[in-house]
Formats: structure tokens, sequence, C-alpha cells
């Protein structure tokens, strides 16, 4: 049986603390090709966009001039270097991690603390997991006592691979199933509790079917040995081990705190982010799977930009308390304010038309379509008006104007992605009636697809609007959210329009022209909205005043 001084505790004279943060460095640039960031104009949206427009498209489009003219004193790569540093600030690295790289981060951090605390690799994996993967806390407690952990974790009896199983010479009748034939094939661990093959798989693979997989301990009763890996796979079959290591990689993501798998169904990655829960105010994380599923790394929610987690948590709550009071607009029929006829909503655009009136007007707020574009949108602004409003009343008026908007938008998007099931069709009748390839007309798909990841950022938008003090800085913050809303609006429309053979080449350049702008105004409101964040720039209500 290995003694605690087999494992050659302290046999190291560098500080350990220090060679792990030499060794973290080294595995950091090693990994650095994984890792990427989402600090660059090809975010999720716009990198579609690329496809979606020829050359020329950007011709004429020079935002950028005025940032990089001028005698400033500084070369453009250093002025570049300043506004990329600036965005990396309120932004996350991440990465999307398949089952072999994240194997791969496990055996490197074995390694790291087999070698600073000079043992064996299968004791730092035991020993990892006990501490759930908090390397730092268990190089700190194993120096402090190193024999105490050990036996806690289960150590003190962890057997040799190469001699846990062979066949008994000896008279022995197994303590479980009472066998005592000769030649009987046993198992044990170097605490010395001895069972047949038989029953030592039943009981390992009960345990791993249980979903236990980083504390499976000796089945003799009172022992607290932990079964090592190597015996695991002696003694399981093929297919109960895979689900063994399955069941690790899971604990191993559950524990490590940089670590969560990707919400979207059926999704084997899991993201690495680097973000610490105190900036979860400031800073929204929101990360990009390798299966292209967006979602917050902070709250494990859909993707919430512009609105923070805190908000959105509120904001979850604050439903399922006034759900009932506000069940009533969820309805997907209202009457036309011209001639009262019951109109119903079966697309994702705001605008009607009245087909007894002829009345144009929005959907949200029932006013006349034509003051809704340019300056005179005002649709998306809440105007307070307390007069004659109890306190509670008015709370409750200025949340429902809030809530329309986030739930018109949420029922819009759904209503929109009907549309990809009729853009295909329309793909179709185009490539059929005009000279554009299939690869040319996927501009109606990429459109529908822009539609429904801004009315998402304007649905959020909203949330972050009802938490925002009323100051010049929200003025400029409902400007861009009148902006992005009036030029999906346009979009929305657009595709919902009948297709004219005639009509092909004007309106796959009014499409393009338009989405290229959508993700123009999408971009400066997540943006600007995310930098405000960070630099504190936003008033937001205190909870007791909402």
């Amino acid at each position: 049986m290995p003694k605690v001084s087999d494992y050659n505790i302290g046999a190291s004279q560098e500080n350990p603390i220090d060679l792990l943060q030499d060794s973290d460095d080294d595995a950091m640039m090693a990994d650095e090709q994984d890792i990427y960031t989402n600090d660059s104009k090809d975010t999720y949206y716009s990198a579609s966009l690329e496809d979606m427009q020829s050359d020329e498209s950007f011709d004429n489009y020079n935002d950028d001039d005025d940032i990089f003219s001028g005698d400033s004193g500084n070369s453009d790569d250093d002025m570049f270097h300043d506004r990329l540093t600036e965005e990396v600030k309120y932004k996350v690295n991440f990465a999307a991690k398949d089952v072999d790289k994240l194997r791969i981060m496990q055996k490197d951090t074995v390694n790291q603390v087999a070698t600073l605390l000079a043992i064996r690799p299968h004791i730092s994996t035991i020993l990892l997991n006990y501490f759930c993967w908090n390397k730092e806390k268990l190089i700190e407690t194993y120096i402090e006592d190193p024999d105490k952990v050990l036996v806690a974790a289960g150590i003190h009896a962890v057997s040799k691979s190469s001699n846990n199983k062979g066949d008994c010479s000896a008279s022995f009748e197994c303590e479980i199933c009472c066998n005592d034939e000769s030649g009987l094939q046993t198992v044990s661990l170097t605490c010395g509790h001895l069972f047949c093959v038989d029953c030592y798989s039943y009981y390992l693979s009960d345990k791993v079917k249980q979903g236990d997989a980083t504390n499976i301990q000796c089945p003799q009763e009172g022992c607290k040995a932990v079964v090592d890996e190597a015996t695991l796979k002696i003694v399981l079959n093929d297919d109960m081990y895979i689900r063994y290591q399955s069941l690790l990689d899971k604990a191993y993501v559950q524990d490590h705190p940089n670590l969560k798998w990707c919400t979207a169904p059926d999704c084997k990655y899991a993201i690495e982010c680097d973000i610490s829960r105190n900036s979860l105010s400031t800073i929204v994380p929101t990360v990009t799977c390798e299966c292209g599923h967006v979602m917050c790394f902070g709250c494990d929610h859909e993707n919430h930009q512009p609105a923070n987690c805190a908000m959105v948590k509120d904001w979850w709550r604050k439903k399922e308390e006034d759900s009932a009071t506000a069940t009533w607009i969820s309805s997907h029929t209202k009457d036309c304010p011209q001639c009262q006829s019951p109109i119903e909503k079966n697309g994702g655009c705001n605008h009607m038309w009245c087909k007894q009136c002829k009345h144009e007007f929005c959907w949200v707020c029932l006013g006349d379509w034509k003051t809704h574009n340019g300056q005179a949108y005002n649709c998306n602004r809440y105007t307070e008006d307390t007069a004659g409003l109890s306190k509670k009343r008015a709370s409750l008026e200025r949340y429902l104007h809030y809530w329309t908007r986030y739930a018109n938008h949420q029922n819009s998007s759904k209503l929109d992605q009907a549309l990809y099931h009729k853009t295909e069709s329309s793909m179709l009748q185009v490539q059929n009636t005009s000279d554009l390839t299939w690869i040319e007309v996927q501009f109606f798909k990429r459109a529908v697809d822009l539609i429904v990841q801004s009315r998402n950022t304007l649905k959020w938008s909203y949330v972050m609007a009802y938490y925002m003090e009323k100051t010049n800085q929200k003025t400029i913050f409902e400007d861009n959210q009148r902006d992005l809303e009036v030029a999906t609006e346009q979009l929305s429309e657009l595709l919902e329009t009948p297709i004219q053979s005639e009509d092909i080449t004007d309106l796959r350049k009014r499409v393009l022209d338009k989405s290229v702008y959508v993700g123009q105004r999408q971009n400066t409101l997540i943006s600007d909205t995310a930098k405000g964040l960070y630099e504190g720039r936003w008033e937001l209500k205190r909870s007791e005043d909402l």
C-alpha cells in the first residue's frame, strides 16, 4: 500500500504558486489560437452582410475618414490600436471548445498540478475533482497539510492500475455475491478490500448510471478510498466507460468558472469566457458558439444585448408578477382606430392597412403610419403624464408602455421567422424569373436573419430603456433605438412586398442597401449602450422607484 511519504511531497524547492502562474502563462500562449474576440466589426450579424453586397457598396461609405485623418501626431496604426483597446474594455474574449479540446485542457491542468506538487497524474486528477478543479485552492491547501488533503480526498488507498485485477489463487469468497469458486477474477484497491470482477463491474456501472463519476468510493461499507480512472477503465465495458468519460467532461465544465455548455439543443460545445461575476453589471458577455447559437455567458439566457443580466433577471420577475395585468395586451387583434374594424396581425411588420377603410396605422401605438418616419417617429418614447394618476397607476402605465413594445417585437420576431418558408418560395421565384443564381438570391434569407436579430435587439432595448432615468443620454439612446426600429420596419415591409419580375433588380438593390443600413444601426445601438454601461454613463432607476 502506498504511503503518504511515497508521493514525494514537497520535493520541489520552488514556490508552487509562482510555478503555477508560469505554467498558466505558457498554457495561455499555447492556447492563444483557440481564443478569439468578438470585438471586431464582424459580429454575428454583420458577418453575414459581407456576401449581401458588392465591393462597390462601400465606395461612398467613409464614416471612419474623420477618425483616421488630420494632423493628430499619431499614425493610423496607433489610432486604430487605441480605438480597438477602448472597444476591448467592454467586450469579452471567448472560444468554443469541443470534447477533445476540453480533455486537453483537463490533461494540461492535471500535469501542471502533478509537476508542481511532485505527485502522480492519477492522484492529481482525484485531487482536482475533490477541489472542483480549483487548482489555486488545491495547491494552497495541499502545501499547508498534504497528509490531511490526501486522506480527505480518499487517496490514502488509491490503487496501482497494474496490480488491481487478477486471479485469486488463495481461498477467497466475494463478500457481495458469496462466490468462492477457484480461479475467480478479483479486483481491489490498495485498501485491501477484495471483490470479484463481476460484482465490481456491476457496482461501478450502477454508479455511472446514477451520474456519479468524480467520487466513486470502494464498495466496502465505510471505506472512503476513491476508485481511480485506471481501475474504471479496466473493469467497465467500452460503452459504460465512454459514458463515464462524458460525465467527467460535464463535471469539469460545471466546476470550471470560465466554462459553460452551449444552451442550444443537442450542441456538444462548451464556451470558454474569462469574465468575473463582479463585471456583469457593466459588461454583457455575449458569446457565439461554433454551432452559431448566440447566448449570454453571464446568465445562460438568450442574447439580451443591450440590457445587462441584472435587468433581465428583474424584468423576468416583474413579468411574472404583472402577467395577469398585461395579458390583455398580448391579444393578436386590435380595432382599426378609424373605423373600429377588428384587425389581425399575421406578419412581423407593424405597418397595418385596414381593408375596410384603407386607413394605414401603427400596430403598436395605433398612430397614423405617415408620422412613423424620420424625426417624427416617437413610438418608442414614453411620455410621462402622471396628472390625476396615483403613483401605483403611473408606475403601471410606464411598465405597460415598455412591456407592450417588448412583447410586440417578440411576437413580430416569431411572425418574421415564418417568412423563412415564404422566403424560399420567393428565392425560387426570383431565380426562375431572372438571371440571378441561387447564391445571388440568398439575400432574401440573410435579410430575414437580420430582421429577426434586430427585433431581438429592439426587444431587449425596451427593457434597458425601462430601467433608465430620463436624461439627455437616454434621449440619445432612444434616437438610436428609433433609427433601428424604423429601418427594421422598412426592411420587413420590403420583404413582404409581392415580387414582380420586372422589379427584381431594383428590389434586390433596395433590400441589400436597407440590410446594410439595419446592420449598421444595430451595431451602433449595441456598441454605444455597451460602452455606456462600462463607463457608467447611464443613470438607472432604483428598483423601489419602478
